[in-house]
């Protein structure tokens, strides 16, 4: 089987090329991403945590799901595409912001060096996880997220916090003082033109 390819991107966001996944992660070639937040109808957050089986931060909680696009594929179609895989859910997204990170992960080596594109959508049905890419869910409110992020920031994926204030969801209460190792406070964010 052919290694999945990622598209890169330059310092002003512009696509450039293609690059093997892994040659990307190794390397900290920055590419596209995209993160997807699904919220319930009693304003949780759906969860996953990531199965021990991936490359980057096996085993940690992250949002709802993440992905990069296809090379050619709309970043929009590659966040509904990866929300039914994973968790064969279905909903309207709606792209709420963007960001760029740089993250190492201690346990594999390798780096996360990503444009994020992050999706919001409302979903009120049960997920199904794809054990391949997901180890659990749980729905979880925005202030009991912001209480197990600060007092324990290495089960989280080092995006999560962007994301969330992304999406609209720090509400004050998320403290970028406690980010998961591998990154400090801001540094992994950087400003776009």
């Amino acid at each position: 089987m052919n290694e999945p390819m990622v598209v890169t991107v330059d310092d002003s966001g512009e696509v450039v090329g293609t690059a093997p996944r892994l040659a990307a992660h190794r390397d900290a070639i920055r590419h596209l991403a995209i993160s997807v937040v699904v919220i319930g109808n009693d304003g949780r957050v759906l969860l996953q945590q990531r199965a021990a089986g991936k490359a980057l931060f096996a085993g940690r909680w992250s949002n709802t799901v993440c992905t990069h696009p296809l090379p050619g594929e709309p970043v929009a179609n590659a966040a509904l595409r990866r929300l039914e895989e994973e968790l064969s859910v279905r909903c309207h997204l709606t792209l709420a912001g963007m960001f760029s990170y740089r993250a190492l992960d201690p346990d594999s080596g390798l780096t996360e060096h990503e444009l994020d594109h992050v999706f919001v959508g409302r979903a009120y049905v049960d997920p199904v996880p794809d054990p391949h890419e997901v180890a659990a869910v749980r729905w979880i409110t925005p202030a009991d997220l912001a209480a197990e992020m600060s007092a324990a920031p290495d089960s989280f994926t080092p995006w999560l916090l962007p994301v969330l204030v992304a999406a609209g969801l720090e509400d004050g209460s998320f403290d970028a003082g406690h980010l998961p190792s591998g990154t400090s406070a801001y540094s992994q964010i950087e400003d776009l033109p």
